[in-house]
């Protein structure tokens, strides 16, 4: 879905109730004073009544409330958030991963390399709204989902979310749904609905949650992705196909975590369970299994672009809503690149399930078969590993990367400069192309990278009939979603069945 353009075009997309958009933009009402997603169900305002915003904290900002029906809050995030490279999508990933609650603007403005001065600018003249409305509004929704799935004390949901006193909490809540944080926990939805990711109460301990997106949705190859590579002590996969769960550990800002995630998909959105040591860690959790589960992506653009393809428009027509997998701890994400490069996905998790054990955290209680957070790289960085029974070569490239990824040499947070990062993995001694590009496509969630040396892909390709000589030529026409086409090829049955073997080329000493 190209970016929309004009404001007669996104009207005809709110008279339409067209899904598609939501997220991409936010229209108000002048006459009603409410602010809502394109794809609301109430009777369609006049064109003269409606002024459309890039973000709801922007309509917040002038005055609007969340519609009560639609809860425009809740709708997946843009993807064009996960296509940009500049400093307003790096500003985003970072705003929505809670680092101006923890950090402050300035500690944004920081990681991004600009003074808080030119982030405040640039965000306010692109999106409407700066750093601090942006968290304002994340915040809000975060302690919506709070009061409408637990029984929490208002004063413990307003510090969880990140509000720096309770009468913050009160006015802001009043102001943006123009009720009191007992009539919203009041208001809570009382049947299903895909407008908002309110679920079901859970267990005592357990906060239920819907997690948005948008289009088609193949559950399917996700979870056989995650179900391949699972290791032992910090995930685990269990059912049958189509209604299976994945469960992991998450190491969060101020504690541990696990998150179950449902493969039987709901009306637009994903079951997910959290329990958390600390409700602190609220958004910052959503956001990483949102990220896991590509949950942001646009199918839409991405089919559209593909499927223009003659090679790829079967694969793109027979597995819709196909996503590219990222990463809830892309520390994690760097040494698993590296210690399953050059063997078989099973020898690769073999590897990964002894690191965790002779090097990963004990959680303070276990979860059924999850028992472990995965290593920290400061520990990493100064153990001999050779308990994993690997060459001193692969053990040396392990710990060049921890060490940098400790000291910050290599920076793979949500606003990371892809680019840069990728120039300074490949500065590492034992990373070379295919391990840095894999990890700037799934740790950085770049949805532009192709992987051209990779064996698997390159039978894909054969196995969908493309020519030898042809994918360069081919691939220029796939951008901006180039790991997507490379997922449909990875995906590509075989005619026969295929050998467990390793799926690079690259060697150690690249």
């Amino acid at each position: 879905m190209d970016t929309v353009s004009n404001e007669e075009t996104r009207y005809e997309a709110v008279r339409s109730r067209d899904a598609r958009f939501d997220g991409a933009f936010f229209f108000a009402v002048s006459t009603t004073g409410i602010y809502c997603r394109p794809s609301c169900p109430a009777t369609t305002p006049r064109r003269r009544n409606v002024t459309f915003f890039p973000t709801s904290a922007a309509a917040q900002g002038s005055g609007f409330r969340a519609c009560r029906r639609c809860r425009p809050d809740a709708v997946p995030g843009s993807a064009e958030w996960n296509a940009r490279a500049d400093v307003v999508g790096r500003a985003m990933r970072l705003i929505g991963e809670g680092v101006v609650d923890r950090e402050g603007v300035s500690g944004l403005a920081a990681r991004l390399g600009y003074s808080a001065r030119q982030v405040q600018r640039q965000l306010n003249a692109e999106l409407g709204a700066g750093p601090v409305a942006l968290a304002r509004a994340q915040r809000a929704h975060t302690a919506r989902v709070l009061l409408q799935t637990t029984g929490l004390p208002a004063a413990e949901i307003a510090f969880a979310a990140g509000f720096a006193s309770v009468r913050q909490f009160n006015d802001t809540i009043k102001e943006i749904y123009a009720l009191t944080p007992s009539e919203l926990r009041a208001a809570r939805p009382g049947r299903p609905t895909r407008f908002g990711p309110v679920a079901p109460g859970g267990t005592a301990g357990t906060l239920p949650l819907r997690l948005a997106f948008r289009g088609p949705y193949a559950a399917g190859p996700l979870f056989d992705h995650l179900q391949r590579r699972a290791l032992t002590g910090i995930e685990d996969v269990s059912g049958e196909p189509g209604t299976r769960t994945y469960r992991r550990t998450l190491r969060l800002p101020h504690g541990a975590g696990v998150a179950e995630v449902d493969e039987a998909t709901g009306d637009g959105w994903l079951n997910c369970r959290l329990r958390l040591t600390e409700l602190r860690d609220l958004t910052t959790a959503s956001q990483r299994v949102r990220r896991l589960f590509d949950l942001d992506a646009d199918p839409y653009a991405v089919a559209e672009r593909l499927g223009a393809d003659p090679v790829l428009a079967p694969l793109v027509a027979q597995c819709p809503g196909l996503r590219a997998p990222g990463t809830p701890d892309p520390h994690e994400l760097a040494v698993r690149a590296v210690l399953g490069r050059q063997v078989s996905v099973a020898a690769g998790r073999t590897l990964g399930g002894a690191l965790v054990a002779a090097h990963g955290e004990p959680l303070p209680e276990p979860s059924g078969a999850l028992t472990h957070l995965f290593p920290r790289p400061e520990d990493l960085a100064r153990a001999s590993l050779t308990a994993l029974g690997i060459p001193e070569s692969r053990r040396a490239a392990l710990r060049t990367l921890a060490a940098a990824l400790a000291d910050g040499t290599v920076t793979l947070d949500a606003g990371a400069d892809r680019d840069r990062t990728e120039q300074a993995l490949l500065a590492l001694r034992g990373i070379g192309p295919w391990t840095a590009g894999y990890i700037r496509m799934r740790a950085l969630g770049d949805p532009d990278v192709l992987l051209s040396g990779d064996v698997a892909v390159r039978a894909g390709m054969r196995r969908a009939g493309m020519p030898a000589d042809a994918p360069a030529a081919h691939a220029h026409g796939w951008r901006p979603w180039r790991s997507y086409a490379m997922h449909h090829f990875w995906n590509t049955p075989a005619t026969k069945p295929a050998t467990d073997r390793p799926a690079i080329t690259e060697g150690t000493g690249s």
